[in-house]
């Protein structure tokens, strides 16, 4: 059973939020915590990548806030392989757990605040659950994904969610060279 995609991205939002909190007021859980953090936030994204961000580009006319949501994307992920990285009892990792926090804070706000809105407006109800149940599916099938690790494919459907053009002839490495690029800006 899934439901509408705005309230389950919104679940996992909250989600997430209680997982940034759990971690600043309980340092000695990050081993066990770092781990589910990651692979929630890999999930989520990759699912919004592939089922919620085309249909809200194309069907809700959310061009420019997709386009600016993926490169935040990009940003948070790079964040999640320096937190994996990172000793979770050493003092860079609370530096790196911050910025993560700050950054995910950042586009979670921005997300509510446009694009979920936008797409409660332009999408009937029946198609916000036909994309939940897409995004739910999407989603569990990312579960085991690494952050830092996206396929081809992958970054194929984050370069198109930047409005990137001439990509398709790039190879692996190039292609995500230039949406870490295109991300940065």
């Amino acid at each position: 059973m899934s439901g509408d995609v705005v309230d389950l991205i919104m679940a996992d939002h909250r989600e997430v939020e209680r997982l940034f909190d759990e971690m600043q007021r309980h340092p000695e859980k990050r081993p066990l915590l770092a781990p589910v953090l990651s692979a929630l936030l890999t999930a989520h994204s990759r699912a919004e990548e592939a089922e919620v961000y085309p249909v809200a580009r194309d069907e809700a006319q959310e061009t420019k806030e997709v386009a600016h949501s993926q490169e935040e994307h990009e940003q948070a992920e790079e964040l999640l392989v320096r937190m994996n990285a990172t000793d979770p009892e050493s003092p860079e990792f609370d530096t790196v757990l911050q910025e993560l926090i700050d950054s995910v804070t950042h586009h979670v706000q921005e997300e509510e605040s446009t694009v979920l809105p936008g797409m409660k407006t332009r999408l009937d109800d029946a198609r916000r659950r036909e994309l939940g149940e897409a995004f739910a599916v999407s989603r569990a099938e990312h579960l085991g994904d690494q952050p830092g690790q996206a396929s081809r494919k992958e970054l194929e459907m984050q370069a198109r969610n930047m409005n990137m053009s001439g990509t398709s002839n790039m190879n692996k490495e190039r292609l995500a060279k230039e949406v870490k690029k295109k991300a940065s800006r």
